[in-house]
């Protein structure tokens, strides 16, 4: 990405499913990759693009992405994209954190979303969990080819 930066700041809290996907993404993107944690308010400036990315809980992003989100000052002429590893992949959980990321000046230029395994709750006992073997291979590549179509928007917007 020549000389502009890319975070990637990633939730992936039961099956390390949402990482995965992250690092499918930092591949083509070149990007750092870090938990919501470790973020440092002090050290967005030095990013031109940044991915939020978890789980889906209760029909949004976790809590420490939307929280993260929430503690970042207004921003001008940043770049974000959102990607989630969900039981049901619709991109509808993204809307509350889309929101927030456009209310804090965010130019949001894409999404993904794809399955994760999950067996908490009944499913873990009724069902042995959903999704079994999510994200897979197919997952990895649909991953990489977002990244290749962002950076692609990037390159095209003069960004690069």
């Amino acid at each position: 990405m020549g000389n502009k930066a890319t975070l990637i700041v990633c939730a992936s809290v039961h099956h390390k499913n949402t990482i995965k996907i992250a690092n499918a993404i930092s591949d083509i993107l070149e990007a750092d990759v870090i938990e919501p944690k470790d973020f440092d308010i002090e050290s967005i400036s030095r990013y031109d693009l940044i991915g939020f990315g978890s789980g889906i809980y209760n029909g949004k992003h976790h809590e420490s992405i939307l929280n993260l989100v929430s503690s970042i000052n207004k921003q001008n002429n940043k770049k974000a994209f959102i990607f989630s590893t969900a039981t049901i992949p619709l991109e509808v959980p993204h809307k509350t954190l889309n929101e927030m990321l456009i209310e804090k000046g965010f130019d949001v230029i894409g999404h993904f979303c794809c399955k994760g395994f999950m067996d908490y709750s009944f499913t873990k006992y009724l069902f042995r969990g959903l999704n079994k073997g999510r994200p897979n291979n197919k997952d990895f590549e649909r991953a990489r080819q977002f990244a290749m179509k962002i950076k692609q928007t990037l390159q095209a917007s003069s960004f690069s």
